[in-house]
């Protein structure tokens, strides 16, 4: 790898968009994870661009090792969040020096990838989801739908009382029994009460069951997994390679769920997908908004011999995600018969909306203004 010379960051509190350019002039855009995204890109420059900038190494692994060891008094997710912004970046200036997707540069080929509508939402009565996940069946042909349980690590509480009953139910009831249902407990429940909705959810006959108990908690997690036969999911928050080889040594989850930019990137990501391989896992990994993580996502499953039966796709719009509007040129996100596709465009095949960038905060790091 040639060395980078310069990192630009240009983000609001949402989402932060980075372009990297090595000493050739070569180019590549990645993304930092959303949520305060504005601080993640403070640490990329203060923190990340030190350690990687003028920096020539045959062994990227090693290098984003080597921030982490240097930055050893940071082990959390801010750190790792604008790893994955550098990470994304030089994945995407690689292809782009080859030609070629990403997808091919990890070993995949382009096309098809079956997706699952993913509903963000619990503010919603059963009944009005079920309308709104019929609708997007029929217009986009979406067979595999995704609900939310409980409160968010909302310590056993439900949004409002009899809800998780009432949507596991209304759900199955209304979409037939020829669809995949799964749920999000988002850190909910006491081991107790999760095998208590679990036995409810194989009833109705789900799939998938996430995240059902605080996600800190492996233990408890894994009391869950032992207890049932449903597949119980989890890992998007975690971002330390120790924890994820303890997860899956100990089996707390029958499927992993890492975030490629909560973890750290496509390079970080892969480590945590050949855990999973050895230890005969599926990967469904989390991609909760259609940012460049989803995009990530897909050219990821494409390429492992482990992926999950499809892609998490949201399908919250700017009632939801107001910010998501207008960051691309074009959307790479159209959904056809429930799939989505990966272009044969070199790199990550997208571009950002140049309108989006100019109104930007924008940060620039070299070699020559670092120290």
């Amino acid at each position: 790898m040639v060395k980078i010379t310069h990192i630009e960051s240009f983000c609001n509190e949402f989402i932060g968009f980075v372009c990297v350019t090595d000493e050739t002039g070569a180019r590549g855009w990645g993304q930092v994870s959303t949520y305060h995204s504005d601080i993640t890109c403070q640490v990329l420059h203060r923190q990340v661009a030190p350690w990687v900038l003028g920096v020539e190494t045959e062994d990227f692994d090693d290098l984003l090792d080597l921030v982490t060891e240097r930055e050893h008094k940071f082990p959390g997710s801010y750190l790792r969040r604008a790893l994955g912004g550098f990470d994304t970046a030089v994945w995407d200036m690689w292809g782009k020096q080859q030609d070629k997707p990403v997808v091919e540069l990890l070993g995949g080929t382009p096309g098809k990838l079956r997706a699952y509508a993913s509903s963000m939402k619990r503010d919603i009565a059963p009944k009005d989801e079920a309308y709104r996940l019929m609708r997007l069946r029929n217009e986009v042909g979406f067979d595999a739908f995704k609900v939310r349980a409980g409160a968010e690590v909302g310590r056993n509480k439900d949004e409002w009382p009899g809800r998780t009953e009432e949507i596991i139910a209304t759900m199955r009831k209304t979409m037939g029994d020829d669809v995949a249902l799964l749920i999000d407990a988002n850190s909910c429940y006491s081991p107790k009460r999760a095998i208590e909705v679990g036995q409810l959810l194989q009833e109705y006959g789900f799939s998938h069951y996430e995240e059902p108990c605080p996600y800190w908690e492996l233990e408890q997690t894994k009391q869950v997994t032992e207890a049932l036969e449903i597949d119980v999911t989890g890992g998007e928050q975690d971002c330390d390679l120790p924890t994820w080889q303890r997860m899956i040594d100990m089996r707390a989850v029958d499927i992993v769920q890492p975030d490629i930019l909560y973890l750290g990137g496509i390079s970080r990501t892969m480590r945590v997908v050949e855990m999973a391989k050895k230890a005969k896992l599926s990967v469904t990994p989390h991609c909760a908004n259609l940012s460049m993580v989803t995009l990530f996502t897909m050219h990821l499953l494409k390429a492992i011999p482990n992926a999950g039966k499809y892609l998490e796709f949201s399908i919250e719009g700017e009632d939801y995600y107001p910010w998501q509007q207008s960051i691309f040129t074009k959307s790479p996100f159209d959904v056809d018969n429930g799939h989505v596709t990966i272009s044969e465009a070199p790199g990550w095949g997208c571009e950002i909306n140049p309108d989006w960038l100019a109104k930007s905060n924008y940060q620039s790091t070299t070699t020559a203004n670092l120290w």
